[in-house]
């Protein structure tokens, strides 16, 4: 349906003009906005996401092996252990000789 008013037909036209301009616009700022966002960011000295994430991965594998070692020390030092324990035997204790004892008492004789 037409309307009869020619100025009604000019004002919407008008409308129409201008939203199309203002979608034009946006996108064109979008666009600019886009790019001067790149722009900062390149000269940033950011990693990407694919170096971030092989990183991830290197010191996830790095921390396993760093695991299993120490898993293997400790059984190392557990045979380590149970073999030092079973060749000495008990020990002896060493009696004192007597220029230690003459020296035990001039030191208690000080004392008091």
């Amino acid at each position: 349906m037409q309307t009869q008013n020619r100025l009604l037909d000019d004002l919407a036209r008008v409308a129409t003009g201008a939203l199309g301009v203002a979608a034009g616009m946006r996108g064109e700022i979008e666009f600019r906005l886009r790019d001067q966002f790149e722009k900062i960011l390149s000269n940033m000295d950011l990693v990407t996401r694919e170096e971030f994430d092989a990183v991830k991965a290197m010191a996830a594998k790095a921390r396993a092996e760093q695991e299993t070692l120490a898993r293997r020390v400790a059984a190392l030092e557990t045979q380590l252990g149970a073999k030092a324990g079973k060749g000495a035997g008990p020990k002896k204790t060493a009696k004192p000789n007597k220029a230690a004892k003459k020296s035990a008492r001039k030191g208690t004789a000080q004392k008091t």
